[in-house]
């Protein structure tokens, strides 16, 4: 049986706040609206918030052993996931930077949380005692997520 070290799958989520915390930043830029750069503000400034969450929690984890049908299945499923979701960071502020408005911006962000929220699902069963925080914190990236709805509903 496989074991996964449980830093390098918080390694992601890190990476995934991190981008998501330059997203909101950039997206501040991108409207003239005070309430929506305020929104973005907020956002960019939960991410970070959650980045130090992981932070702590990939230092509190050593090893998970997950159920497989073959040695490393698991790992090399969330990292094949990873890989779609967490861009290298020259990629990912190309794609930020490619952004044209504040519309572009809340639509990007939120597929960004759509798929933040199915990756911190899968890594639950590693958090062990901790999976409680990792709920909050996909309760609050579904909160980010209405919040962008609304947002995308006064720009249309």
């Amino acid at each position: 049986m496989a074991v996964l070290n449980a830093s390098e799958v918080f390694k992601v989520a890190i990476t995934i706040e991190t981008n998501g915390e330059a997203l909101y930043r950039h997206a501040q830029t991108l409207t003239d609206d005070p309430k929506t750069r305020d929104i973005f503000a907020f956002l960019a400034g939960e991410e970070a918030k959650h980045k130090k969450t992981f932070e702590e929690m990939a230092r509190g984890l050593k090893t998970y052993v997950p159920a497989e049908e073959y040695p490393g299945e698991y790992l090399a499923y969330l990292r094949a996931y990873a890989g779609n979701i967490v861009f290298p960071p020259d990629e990912m502020e190309e794609e930020i930077e490619d952004l044209c408005d504040a519309e572009d911006a809340v639509d990007f962000a939120m597929q960004r949380e759509i798929e933040s929220i199915l990756y911190y699902i899968e890594i639950k069963s590693v958090a062990g005692a901790r999976a409680d925080e990792v709920d909050k914190i996909i309760a609050e990236e579904r909160k980010h997520y209405l919040q962008l709805a609304e947002i995308k509903k006064t720009l249309d």
